[in-house]
């Protein structure tokens, strides 16, 4: 029998704040988390902006001597799922360890490790390279070390699917418990590759935004929109078998009740225009939960703000609800936090589960001009009231994976 799962814990570290609090809160707000980049020194770079965590103290969240042999994306994983796990009221003693998971992914990994060490090999000699710098540098050691921390010793995979990393990794968490393999599961994504390296890359194949002006760079679904910011942070969740979970008395943020998986099989870094496999992605999420589109469903979009994407987007909505695409509540929080990348679908998870609890729509912020083609309700500007029963969260990545969470109030 499928087992029903809910969302018990939520964590995150973001560009709008060290905390889940702090980020829905500015969410809300409609604040801007991005600046100019201070990581390195990005004046001679066609892009100079970014959405950057600010402000982070890994010492809370793992012992300093670890810190050293952690790449920074790890660190952004282990302090959002300690939240996500603290938030959730969970103990050692609460589940078995055999019976509890870890799906964190990344979409780049420890890119900062990669660079250093490599620098070190170039210009010291192969000798110097630090022995820890591969299990510091690949993408599934943040899912790993999560794991040791709380002695997680069931499923755990590092998924890495582009941009499309976390909402895989909750998803697959989601199919994980429903299907009666893991009682509880700690699932997202993490990205900290805000690197000189990764900003010429992006630059390169023309992804990022070159507006110099903060509040005119990541600008989804408006018509004068260039490409996305990058951003960077760590988002968890915590899912628990529904009677698990009301067994030890938890609140309960929202039901997970659907999950659509597809490629568009198209084109390495675009996505396909006639939106075929990304509207079948949330088709599959909306059907396995029984949604139709109304003013009670929300939709956090991928709204990158790239031209193609927000129009291809716009077009899947289009493709599954058909007029009704018009009711739904949409919204892009990249306009807010930049893309995270790997991260990108785990906050975003994040502010669909606590739209639900509250009613509250975030914005999409500083929209100005319209596109005939982006013509749903995108939430321009401000935070927007609604008796929400549903939402959609959306992910479209590079390699031309597609997913979508669907959520339920509970």
């Amino acid at each position: 029998m499928e087992k029903r799962v809910v969302v018990t814990g939520l964590g995150a570290v973001t560009p709008l704040g060290n905390d889940v609090k702090t980020t829905w809160e500015n969410m809300k707000k409609g604040v801007n988390g991005i600046d100019t980049v201070t990581k390195f020194d990005a004046s001679e770079y066609k892009c100079t902006l970014a959405g950057e965590v600010r402000g982070f103290d890994g010492s809370l969240y793992m012992p300093k001597g670890d810190l050293r042999k952690t790449d920074l994306y790890t660190q952004y994983a282990v302090a959002a799922a300690t939240q996500a796990y603290e938030d959730s009221g969970m103990t050692a003693e609460g589940v078995a360890p055999d019976r509890f998971g870890v799906y964190i992914g990344s979409g780049i990994g420890g890119i900062n490790t990669l660079i250093t060490e490599h620098s070190k090999f170039i210009e010291k000699g192969p000798g110097r390279v630090s022995p820890f710098f591969v299990p510091m540098m690949i993408s599934n050691i943040a899912s790993g070390t999560v794991a040791i921390k709380y002695n997680a010793q069931g499923p755990n995979i590092g998924i890495v699917t582009a941009c499309a990393t976390s909402t895989n990794s909750i998803g697959e968490a989601y199919r994980v418990i429903r299907h009666g393999y893991a009682d509880c599961m700690l699932a997202g994504g993490s990205e900290a590759a805000i690197v000189p390296l990764c900003f010429a890359g992006f630059i390169s194949c023309q992804a990022l935004s070159q507006s110099t002006d903060k509040d005119r760079a990541s600008i989804p679904f408006d018509a004068e929109r260039g490409g996305f910011v990058m951003g960077e942070g760590g988002a968890v969740v915590m899912l628990e078998e529904y009677e698990h979970a009301k067994a030890r008395g938890a609140k309960i943020y929202a039901e997970v009740v659907g999950y659509g998986c597809t490629n568009d099989a198209y084109h390495m870094t675009a996505p396909n225009p006639e939106a075929v496999a990304s509207a079948r992605a949330i088709e599959l999420a909306a059907k396995e939960g029984n949604i139709s589109a109304g003013r009670d469903v929300y939709v956090n979009a991928h709204g990158t703000g790239t031209p193609l994407n927000d129009k291809t987007e716009t077009a899947a909505l289009k493709r599954v609800f058909g007029q009704d695409a018009y009711k739904l509540h949409v919204s892009s929080t990249k306009s807010m936090t930049g893309h995270m990348l790997g991260a990108a679908g785990g906050i975003e998870a994040i502010a669909s589960v606590l739209a639900l609890g509250e009613g509250a729509i975030p914005p999409t912020i500083n929209y100005k001009v319209k596109d005939e083609a982006c013509d749903l309700d995108i939430t321009p500007n401000e935070a927007a009231e609604a008796k929400l029963a549903y939402a959609l969260s959306t992910s479209l990545g590079f390699g031309g994976h597609n997913g979508c969470l669907a959520f339920k109030k509970i």
